[in-house]
């Protein structure tokens, strides 16, 4: 009787001798002249077009654009048109974003004072995301890619910070930063 071929010797495809064809699809050896190989570069990939490069910032620009426009509109001072912070509705504490919306209204409106009034840390924000944008859309025009690469200390001082706002805004001395 004969033996069983075992799985090796039935999936091995490989030439047995230099020289010999390898299986069908194989593009054989790679010259030590190619891209990617020790000391040779990788060419870099064929340049994105412009409304392609453009395309990620202004369609976030838009949304939040759309956002504002929305808030604009549907009055957040009149009840009943957005629910109610749940943290402000439980316990009577003000969270970072109570009174964002009501901020966001008044600075869709450019009552820049009102809009401080009702979430100062917001209207930071809205400054921050413009100067995040302006620099986004710059660099996609040039063609430039855009990375955020915040380290974990600046993500502890954000954090400080939002507990902070909310600890003083809480505070009999700090009603100035309550809605």
């Amino acid at each position: 009787m004969d033996p069983q071929p075992t799985a090796a010797a039935v999936t091995d495809t490989s030439p047995t001798r230099p020289g010999e064809p390898g299986p069908p699809g194989d593009p054989g050896p790679v010259p030590p002249h190619a891209p990617g190989w020790p000391g040779v570069p990788v060419p870099p990939p064929p340049p994105r077009s412009l409304p392609r490069r453009l395309f990620a910032p202004v369609a976030t620009l838009a949304g939040v654009a759309a956002a504002f426009a929305y808030v604009g509109a549907v009055d957040p001072n009149e009840p009943g048109h957005y629910p109610v912070c749940p943290l402000l509705r439980f316990t009577g504490v003000y969270c970072p974003g109570c009174g964002g919306l009501r901020s966001a209204h008044a600075f869709a409106h450019g009552d820049l004072t009102a809009a401080l009034g009702a979430n100062a840390l917001a209207v930071i924000g809205y400054g921050l995301f413009g100067v995040l944008m302006t620099f986004w859309l710059i660099r996609a025009f040039r063609g430039e890619p855009m990375r955020l690469a915040i380290s974990s200390v600046w993500w502890w001082g954000i954090g400080a910070v939002l507990a902070l706002f909310t600890l003083v805004r809480n505070l009999p001395f700090g009603s100035a930063l309550a809605p």
